[in-house]
């Protein structure tokens, strides 16, 4: 149901409010919500996700990102909520309208971090995920073009 990235941070479409539990029991101990609320008035809103994984014991972090594209705060955010998770030894269950944008700011935080862009590409690749949109954004972050 959770689409993989690396072993530490999965992607999804919009979740429900059962899948809170799935992922608890996935070993999810952060969920990144990426969507704004009301562009899907009939979908969870933030705060019943929020909702739903603070009863969980489930961190939770609003990073939404609109059709309009990603802004540096963002990306920031981004690094700063994986940081965390990371630092608490968790996994992460970032989701959006389909994965693609958390799969997409995912790949700008790493690549800000120093990570490959071409080897970013690779893993969103085997995800199901296009980064070619963002690749010249990847190489800006990263430093690097490959």
């Amino acid at each position: 149901m959770f689409t993989p990235l690396t072993d530490t941070i999965q992607v999804s479409p919009q979740i429900s409010l059962d899948q809170v539990a799935a992922a608890k029991a996935q070993g999810v101990t952060m969920i990144i919500n990426n969507r704004p609320d009301g562009e899907d008035p009939s979908a969870p809103q933030g705060d019943e996700i929020a909702a739903a994984a603070a009863a969980a014991g489930i961190d939770y972090v609003a990073i939404p990102i609109t059709h309009a594209g990603f802004s540096a705060p963002q990306v920031d955010a981004m690094i700063a909520a994986l940081g965390k998770a990371e630092g608490d030894g968790g996994k992460v269950l970032a989701y959006c309208r389909s994965g693609t944008r958390s799969t997409l700011l995912w790949s700008l935080a790493r690549a800000k971090q120093g990570a490959s862009p071409a080897e970013l590409s690779d893993v969103a690749s085997s995800a199901g995920y296009d980064l070619t949109p963002i690749r010249p954004m990847l190489d800006a972050l990263s430093g690097r073009t490959e």
